[in-house]
Protein backbone atom coordinates (compact mmCIF):
# COMPACT_ATOMS: atom_id res chain seq x y z
CA UNK A 1 0.00 0.00 0.00
CA UNK A 2 1.11 3.62 -0.43
CA UNK A 3 1.63 6.60 1.81
CA UNK A 4 2.37 10.22 1.01
CA UNK A 5 4.70 12.80 2.43
CA UNK A 6 5.59 16.21 1.00
CA UNK A 7 3.37 15.23 -1.92
CA UNK A 8 5.73 12.36 -2.82
CA UNK A 9 3.98 9.06 -3.25
CA UNK A 10 5.88 6.04 -2.00
CA UNK A 11 4.48 2.74 -3.18
CA UNK A 12 5.84 -0.44 -1.63
CA UNK A 13 4.23 -3.78 -2.39
CA UNK A 14 6.68 -5.91 -0.45
CA UNK A 15 10.13 -5.34 0.95
CA UNK A 16 11.54 -7.43 -1.87
CA UNK A 17 10.12 -5.18 -4.59
CA UNK A 18 11.51 -1.94 -5.97
CA UNK A 19 10.07 1.19 -4.42
CA UNK A 20 8.74 3.77 -6.87
CA UNK A 21 9.18 7.45 -6.01
CA UNK A 22 7.23 9.95 -8.08
CA UNK A 23 7.82 13.70 -8.00
CA UNK A 24 4.44 15.20 -8.84
CA UNK A 25 3.45 18.83 -9.43
CA UNK A 26 2.12 18.91 -5.87
CA UNK A 27 5.40 17.57 -4.52
CA UNK A 28 7.37 20.10 -6.55
CA UNK A 29 5.21 22.82 -5.07
CA UNK A 30 5.96 21.65 -1.53
CA UNK A 31 9.68 21.43 -2.20
CA UNK A 32 9.58 24.93 -3.65
CA UNK A 33 7.81 26.20 -0.55
CA UNK A 34 10.81 25.23 1.57
CA UNK A 35 13.19 27.27 -0.58
CA UNK A 36 10.81 30.20 -1.04
CA UNK A 37 10.49 30.44 2.72
CA UNK A 38 14.19 31.13 3.14
CA UNK A 39 15.72 32.66 -0.02
CA UNK A 40 14.49 36.03 1.26
CA UNK A 41 15.12 35.20 4.93
CA UNK A 42 18.25 37.05 5.98
CA UNK A 43 18.60 35.68 9.52
CA UNK A 44 19.88 33.48 11.06
CA UNK A 45 22.91 33.71 8.82
CA UNK A 46 26.37 32.12 8.82
CA UNK A 47 28.67 34.37 6.83
CA UNK A 48 31.88 33.21 5.21
CA UNK A 49 33.31 36.72 5.34
CA UNK A 50 36.85 37.94 5.91
CA UNK A 51 36.67 41.59 6.95
CA UNK A 52 39.40 43.84 5.60
CA UNK A 53 38.37 46.70 7.85
CA UNK A 54 35.60 48.23 9.91
CA UNK A 55 33.83 49.36 6.76
CA UNK A 56 33.13 45.75 5.85
CA UNK A 57 31.04 45.07 8.94
CA UNK A 58 27.82 44.75 6.97
CA UNK A 59 24.63 42.73 6.91
CA UNK A 60 24.35 39.57 4.80
CA UNK A 61 22.06 41.29 2.29
CA UNK A 62 24.42 44.24 1.92
CA UNK A 63 27.29 41.87 1.20
CA UNK A 64 25.36 39.40 -0.97
CA UNK A 65 22.24 41.02 -2.42
CA UNK A 66 21.48 38.00 -4.63
CA UNK A 67 22.35 35.12 -2.28
CA UNK A 68 21.79 36.36 1.27
CA UNK A 69 19.06 33.94 2.39
CA UNK A 70 18.97 30.27 3.37
CA UNK A 71 21.45 30.62 6.26
CA UNK A 72 24.57 30.76 4.06
CA UNK A 73 25.68 31.72 0.55
CA UNK A 74 25.99 28.25 -0.95
CA UNK A 75 22.61 27.11 0.39
CA UNK A 76 21.01 30.17 -1.15
CA UNK A 77 22.67 29.41 -4.47
CA UNK A 78 21.52 25.81 -4.57
CA UNK A 79 18.09 26.83 -3.30
CA UNK A 80 17.84 29.02 -6.41
CA UNK A 81 18.97 26.07 -8.54
CA UNK A 82 16.20 23.94 -7.06
CA UNK A 83 13.59 26.62 -7.79
CA UNK A 84 14.76 26.83 -11.40
CA UNK A 85 14.78 23.04 -11.75
CA UNK A 86 11.27 22.67 -10.35
CA UNK A 87 9.85 25.53 -12.39
CA UNK A 88 11.43 24.15 -15.54
CA UNK A 89 10.04 20.65 -15.07
CA UNK A 90 6.72 21.61 -13.44
CA UNK A 91 5.67 24.88 -15.11
CA UNK A 92 2.08 24.45 -13.92
CA UNK A 93 2.96 24.27 -10.24
CA UNK A 94 0.97 26.55 -7.94
CA UNK A 95 3.98 28.61 -6.86
CA UNK A 96 5.31 29.25 -10.37
CA UNK A 97 4.50 32.96 -10.29
CA UNK A 98 6.15 33.41 -6.90
CA UNK A 99 9.26 31.57 -8.08
CA UNK A 100 9.56 33.78 -11.14
CA UNK A 101 9.24 36.87 -8.97
CA UNK A 102 12.06 35.70 -6.67
CA UNK A 103 14.31 34.89 -9.61
CA UNK A 104 13.59 38.27 -11.21
CA UNK A 105 14.48 39.94 -7.95
CA UNK A 106 17.64 38.07 -7.01
CA UNK A 107 19.07 37.24 -10.44
CA UNK A 108 19.03 40.80 -11.65
CA UNK A 109 22.11 42.27 -13.39
CA UNK A 110 22.53 44.82 -10.60
CA UNK A 111 22.57 42.27 -7.79
CA UNK A 112 24.82 39.86 -9.61
CA UNK A 113 27.26 42.69 -10.38
CA UNK A 114 27.59 43.32 -6.65
CA UNK A 115 28.27 39.62 -6.05
CA UNK A 116 31.05 39.76 -8.64
CA UNK A 117 32.44 42.92 -7.06
CA UNK A 118 32.55 41.21 -3.66
CA UNK A 119 34.79 38.50 -5.07
CA UNK A 120 37.17 41.13 -6.38
CA UNK A 121 37.99 42.49 -2.92
CA UNK A 122 41.06 41.48 -0.93
CA UNK A 123 41.02 38.13 0.90
CA UNK A 124 38.24 36.63 -1.23
CA UNK A 125 40.33 34.10 -3.16
CA UNK A 126 39.06 31.07 -1.23
CA UNK A 127 35.49 32.31 -0.68
CA UNK A 128 33.17 29.30 -1.09
CA UNK A 129 35.91 27.27 -2.78
CA UNK A 130 34.90 24.91 -4.37
CA UNK A 131 31.45 23.87 -3.11
CA UNK A 132 29.76 27.24 -3.59
CA UNK A 133 31.55 27.77 -6.89
CA UNK A 134 30.25 24.46 -8.20
CA UNK A 135 26.65 25.11 -7.15
CA UNK A 136 26.72 28.51 -8.88
CA UNK A 137 27.87 26.83 -12.08
CA UNK A 138 25.13 24.21 -11.67
CA UNK A 139 22.57 27.01 -11.41
CA UNK A 140 24.00 28.65 -14.51
CA UNK A 141 23.95 25.37 -16.43
CA UNK A 142 20.29 24.80 -15.55
CA UNK A 143 19.36 28.23 -16.86
CA UNK A 144 21.47 28.00 -19.99
CA UNK A 145 19.95 24.70 -21.08
CA UNK A 146 16.32 25.84 -20.59
CA UNK A 147 14.50 27.17 -23.63
CA UNK A 148 12.56 29.90 -21.84
CA UNK A 149 12.73 33.66 -22.36
CA UNK A 150 12.99 34.42 -18.65
CA UNK A 151 15.64 31.75 -18.17
CA UNK A 152 17.72 33.33 -20.93
CA UNK A 153 17.46 36.69 -19.17
CA UNK A 154 18.45 35.22 -15.80
CA UNK A 155 21.30 33.27 -17.41
CA UNK A 156 22.65 36.42 -19.04
CA UNK A 157 22.54 38.28 -15.74
CA UNK A 158 24.30 35.42 -13.95
CA UNK A 159 26.99 34.89 -16.58
CA UNK A 160 29.58 37.37 -15.21
CA UNK A 161 29.56 35.48 -11.91
CA UNK A 162 29.75 32.13 -13.70
CA UNK A 163 32.67 33.41 -15.76
CA UNK A 164 34.48 34.58 -12.64
CA UNK A 165 34.07 31.24 -10.90
CA UNK A 166 34.99 29.22 -13.99
CA UNK A 167 38.19 31.23 -14.13
CA UNK A 168 38.85 30.47 -10.48
CA UNK A 169 38.37 26.75 -11.10
CA UNK A 170 40.77 26.92 -14.04
CA UNK A 171 43.37 28.64 -11.88
CA UNK A 172 42.91 26.54 -8.76
CA UNK A 173 42.57 22.96 -10.04
CA UNK A 174 46.03 22.73 -11.64
CA UNK A 175 47.71 23.72 -8.38
CA UNK A 176 45.53 21.61 -6.08
CA UNK A 177 48.08 18.88 -5.47
CA UNK A 178 45.76 16.58 -3.50
CA UNK A 179 42.00 16.05 -3.64
CA UNK A 180 39.92 16.77 -0.55
CA UNK A 181 38.27 13.53 0.55
CA UNK A 182 35.78 14.65 3.15
CA UNK A 183 32.09 14.10 3.75
CA UNK A 184 31.24 17.80 3.91
CA UNK A 185 31.51 20.92 1.74
CA UNK A 186 35.14 20.83 0.50
CA UNK A 187 34.78 17.39 -1.12
CA UNK A 188 36.57 17.62 -4.45
CA UNK A 189 34.69 14.89 -6.33
CA UNK A 190 31.31 16.43 -5.52
CA UNK A 191 32.35 19.85 -6.82
CA UNK A 192 33.86 18.40 -9.99
CA UNK A 193 30.62 16.54 -10.67
CA UNK A 194 28.62 19.78 -10.58
CA UNK A 195 31.25 21.69 -12.52
CA UNK A 196 31.21 19.00 -15.21
CA UNK A 197 27.52 19.72 -15.80
CA UNK A 198 28.41 23.34 -16.52
CA UNK A 199 31.35 22.49 -18.76
CA UNK A 200 29.12 20.23 -20.85
CA UNK A 201 26.16 22.62 -20.89
CA UNK A 202 28.37 25.42 -22.17
CA UNK A 203 30.47 23.15 -24.41
CA UNK A 204 33.57 24.44 -22.69
CA UNK A 205 35.98 21.77 -23.93
CA UNK A 206 38.96 23.28 -22.13
CA UNK A 207 37.20 23.25 -18.76
CA UNK A 208 35.92 19.70 -19.26
CA UNK A 209 39.39 18.52 -20.26
CA UNK A 210 40.84 19.97 -17.06
CA UNK A 211 38.17 18.26 -14.95
CA UNK A 212 38.92 14.95 -16.68
CA UNK A 213 42.64 15.36 -16.23
CA UNK A 214 42.46 16.20 -12.53
CA UNK A 215 39.95 13.42 -11.79
CA UNK A 216 42.18 10.92 -13.57
CA UNK A 217 45.25 12.13 -11.70
CA UNK A 218 43.56 12.11 -8.29
CA UNK A 219 41.29 9.09 -8.51
CA UNK A 220 42.31 6.91 -11.43
CA UNK A 221 44.58 4.62 -9.44
CA UNK A 222 42.53 4.51 -6.23
CA UNK A 223 41.96 1.06 -4.78
CA UNK A 224 39.90 -0.28 -1.89
CA UNK A 225 38.16 2.90 -0.82
CA UNK A 226 37.45 2.91 2.94
CA UNK A 227 33.67 2.72 2.63
CA UNK A 228 33.53 0.83 5.94
CA UNK A 229 34.76 3.98 7.71
CA UNK A 230 31.69 5.91 6.60
CA UNK A 231 29.75 7.79 7.70
CA UNK A 232 31.39 10.42 9.81
CA UNK A 233 29.17 12.04 12.40
CA UNK A 234 28.42 15.19 10.37
CA UNK A 235 28.73 13.90 6.79
CA UNK A 236 26.24 14.83 4.10
CA UNK A 237 28.37 13.28 1.35
CA UNK A 238 29.96 9.85 0.99
CA UNK A 239 33.59 10.40 -0.04
CA UNK A 240 33.77 6.97 -1.67
CA UNK A 241 30.43 7.10 -3.47
CA UNK A 242 30.92 10.68 -4.70
CA UNK A 243 34.23 9.65 -6.23
CA UNK A 244 32.66 6.60 -7.87
CA UNK A 245 29.73 8.64 -9.18
CA UNK A 246 32.11 11.14 -10.76
CA UNK A 247 34.30 8.47 -12.34
CA UNK A 248 31.20 6.79 -13.77
CA UNK A 249 30.76 9.89 -15.95
CA UNK A 250 34.38 10.12 -17.06
CA UNK A 251 35.34 6.53 -17.85
CA UNK A 252 34.00 4.31 -20.65
CA UNK A 253 31.68 1.65 -19.26
CA UNK A 254 34.17 -1.28 -19.41
CA UNK A 255 36.91 0.84 -17.83
CA UNK A 256 34.55 2.04 -15.13
CA UNK A 257 33.52 -1.51 -14.23
CA UNK A 258 37.16 -2.52 -13.83
CA UNK A 259 37.94 0.61 -11.82
CA UNK A 260 34.94 0.05 -9.54
CA UNK A 261 35.96 -3.58 -8.97
CA UNK A 262 39.23 -2.33 -7.59
CA UNK A 263 37.92 0.70 -5.71
CA UNK A 264 34.74 -0.62 -4.09
CA UNK A 265 34.70 -4.42 -4.21
CA UNK A 266 31.53 -5.72 -2.60
CA UNK A 267 30.03 -2.23 -2.77
CA UNK A 268 26.59 -2.87 -1.28
CA UNK A 269 27.66 -5.19 1.49
CA UNK A 270 26.96 -3.66 4.90
CA UNK A 271 25.92 -0.24 3.58
CA UNK A 272 22.86 0.94 5.52
CA UNK A 273 21.14 4.33 5.81
CA UNK A 274 22.53 6.69 8.41
CA UNK A 275 20.57 7.16 11.64
CA UNK A 276 19.66 10.79 12.37
CA UNK A 277 19.21 11.15 16.11
CA UNK A 278 18.45 14.89 16.36
CA UNK A 279 17.10 16.96 13.46
CA UNK A 280 17.37 20.15 15.49
CA UNK A 281 21.16 19.79 15.54
CA UNK A 282 22.71 21.55 12.50
CA UNK A 283 25.51 18.98 12.13
CA UNK A 284 23.67 15.76 12.98
CA UNK A 285 20.94 16.61 10.46
CA UNK A 286 23.64 16.51 7.80
CA UNK A 287 23.10 12.76 7.88
CA UNK A 288 19.72 13.19 6.20
CA UNK A 289 21.62 14.81 3.36
CA UNK A 290 24.00 11.87 3.35
CA UNK A 291 21.15 9.43 2.82
CA UNK A 292 19.85 11.51 -0.09
CA UNK A 293 23.26 12.02 -1.72
CA UNK A 294 24.10 8.34 -1.30
CA UNK A 295 20.83 7.46 -3.03
CA UNK A 296 21.74 9.72 -5.96
CA UNK A 297 25.27 8.34 -6.22
CA UNK A 298 24.12 4.73 -6.01
CA UNK A 299 21.64 5.26 -8.83
CA UNK A 300 24.33 6.95 -10.92
CA UNK A 301 26.70 4.03 -10.38
CA UNK A 302 24.00 1.48 -11.19
CA UNK A 303 23.14 3.30 -14.42
CA UNK A 304 26.79 3.30 -15.45
CA UNK A 305 27.15 -0.41 -14.74
CA UNK A 306 24.07 -1.18 -16.82
CA UNK A 307 21.11 -3.45 -16.19
CA UNK A 308 23.04 -6.52 -17.24
CA UNK A 309 25.52 -6.11 -14.41
CA UNK A 310 24.63 -8.32 -11.46
CA UNK A 311 25.24 -5.46 -9.01
CA UNK A 312 22.81 -2.97 -10.50
CA UNK A 313 19.49 -4.21 -9.14
CA UNK A 314 20.86 -4.39 -5.60
CA UNK A 315 22.32 -0.90 -5.85
CA UNK A 316 18.96 0.48 -6.99
CA UNK A 317 17.19 -1.15 -4.08
CA UNK A 318 19.81 0.22 -1.72
CA UNK A 319 19.39 3.69 -3.23
CA UNK A 320 15.65 3.65 -2.59
CA UNK A 321 16.20 2.41 0.94
CA UNK A 322 18.40 5.42 1.62
CA UNK A 323 15.91 7.79 -0.01
CA UNK A 324 13.02 6.46 2.08
CA UNK A 325 15.05 6.92 5.27
CA UNK A 326 15.18 10.69 4.93
CA UNK A 327 12.56 11.95 2.47
CA UNK A 328 9.78 11.98 5.11
CA UNK A 329 11.80 14.40 7.25
CA UNK A 330 12.51 17.28 4.87
CA UNK A 331 9.76 19.46 6.32
CA UNK A 332 10.75 18.81 9.90
CA UNK A 333 9.90 22.27 11.19
CA UNK A 334 13.59 22.85 11.95
CA UNK A 335 15.47 25.46 9.94
CA UNK A 336 18.69 23.47 10.47
CA UNK A 337 17.58 21.02 7.78
CA UNK A 338 14.80 22.85 5.99
CA UNK A 339 17.09 25.51 4.53
CA UNK A 340 18.98 23.01 2.34
CA UNK A 341 17.78 19.39 2.36
CA UNK A 342 15.11 19.78 -0.32
CA UNK A 343 17.82 20.59 -2.86
CA UNK A 344 19.49 17.26 -2.21
CA UNK A 345 16.14 15.49 -2.53
CA UNK A 346 15.34 17.13 -5.86
CA UNK A 347 18.78 16.36 -7.27
CA UNK A 348 18.43 12.76 -6.12
CA UNK A 349 15.00 12.42 -7.72
CA UNK A 350 16.30 13.99 -10.93
CA UNK A 351 18.83 11.13 -11.09
CA UNK A 352 15.88 8.76 -11.48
Amino acid sequence: MGRAFLGLTVVAATQAQEVELALTDAAADRFAALALRCVRQEYPNKLDHVMNGAGEVKSPKALHPAFYGCFDWHSSVHGHWMLVKLLREHPGMARATEIRAVLDENLSPERIALEVAYLGEDNRRSFERTYGWAWLLKLSAELRTWDDSSARRWAEALQPLADELTGRFMTFLPKQTYPIRTGVHPNTAFSLDLALDYARATRDARFEALIRERARDWFGLDRRGPLAWEPGGEDFLSPCLEEAALMSRLLPAPSFRRWLDGFLPGLSGGLVPAVVSDRTDPKIVHLDGLNLSRARALRRIAAALGAADARSAGLLRLADRHARASLPHLASGNYEGEHWLATFAVRMLAER
